[in-house]
């Protein structure tokens, strides 16, 4: 990286930084249990609207991981999602109605929080449909990896989101609250994947999965993004630039190595396409708070509300972890 390339990269952090202060009165506590995050505390933000169904899975999944602490901010749910983390006690929470898109689709609240509560604790930063697995997750908590990435130099971890879903028209799956969503979403997309580095950022970029071959067969360089960072052991220096696909400084977003398979990483199942989709999707058409390229998320909203069949008879049967490892879409590395 050229000392120009850098200089500016560390103004832009810097640009972020403050403008997370600047978006801080945004966002106002609703429960605030943070005195009780202790020292060494892996702590989990998250930014949701309207996800009461999938709320009691996601905290259950993350607690058996290890999560100690839930920072969420709502952004003006109607559906019970704040009354119901306001009665769990590992849970803060702050409220706004303020834009989602203008707030960097949430990452400056999020990134006020981080700056307040997350400085030298281990922070995992994700979205209600993303439940992060890895090698031997089953087995082996987020303070048994943790501690192995603090023994290793390690200060971040890396995943590849995966879109999981049904077999047969979306809306016709079935799913309770609270059930696991693998057993309603069992299906994948296996082999499509590419990678590339970023032109700018200089991460390992990734596309492909079901959304690319469903939505963007035609412009392919447009599909969703699938690399993210979402495990720091966080600086109050720090600052996510996209989602999490992107963090600054640029050392900590060096977390795959597809090629050599020397790196750790894991996969964040995306449970994105459970039955509600296509009433989620009719909303946010509406709302218009998740698009960046206006023209063409919208198409992609619009198809979702048609209940589609992302099934092909190239999908591939979920059957956890190993088989991740197995297909290369997730690695051991040294991770034994």
């Amino acid at each position: 990286m050229d000392l120009w390339h850098a200089y500016r990269l560390r103004w832009k952090r810097r640009r972020f930084l403050f403008r997370i202060w600047r978006k801080h009165n945004e966002i106002a506590a609703a429960v605030d249990r943070t005195d009780r995050i202790q020292r060494g505390a892996i702590l989990a933000f998250v930014t949701v609207r309207n996800e009461i169904i999938r709320l009691p899975y996601f905290l259950d999944h993350y607690r058996k991981l290890g999560v100690d602490h839930f920072l969420f901010v709502d952004n003006d749910s109607d559906d019970g999602t704040a009354e119901y983390l306001a009665q769990q006690p590992d849970v803060s929470i702050w409220t706004t109605k303020h834009s989602y898109r203008l707030a960097r689709f949430g990452m400056d609240w999020l990134g006020w929080l981080q700056w307040q509560y997350g400085n030298g604790h281990w922070c995992l930063t994700v979205d209600a449909d993303e439940l992060l697995i890895y090698p031997d997750h089953d087995v082996r908590d987020l303070k048994a990896l943790t501690a192995w990435l603090d023994s290793h130099g390690h200060a971040s971890f890396g995943a590849v989101m995966l879109d999981i879903y049904p077999k047969g028209p979306v809306e016709d799956a079935f799913y309770e609250p609270g059930d696991d969503p693998t057993k309603t979403l069992t299906w994948f997309d296996a082999g499509n994947y590419r990678h590339q580095v970023h032109r700018y950022y200089g991460n390992l970029w990734v596309q492909g999965g079901v959304r690319d071959r469903m939505f963007f067969a035609d412009e392919p360089t447009r599909a969703p993004t699938l690399n993210k960072t979402p495990l720091v052991r966080w600086s109050w220096r720090y600052a996510y630039v996209s989602s999490t696909h992107q963090i600054l400084p640029t050392r900590l977003h060096d977390v795959f190595d597809f090629e050599g398979d020397s790196k750790a990483s894991g996969v964040l199942l995306h449970t994105k396409f459970l039955p509600m989709i296509g009433a989620k999707s009719a909303e946010e058409l509406v709302r218009g708070q998740h698009f960046q390229n206006t023209a063409l998320y919208q198409a992609y909203h619009q198809q979702l509300t048609k209940n589609p069949d992302f099934w092909h008879e190239g999908s591939c049967r979920f059957d956890g972890a190993a088989q991740l490892v197995e297909l290369g879409l997730m690695s051991k590395g040294r991770w034994v």
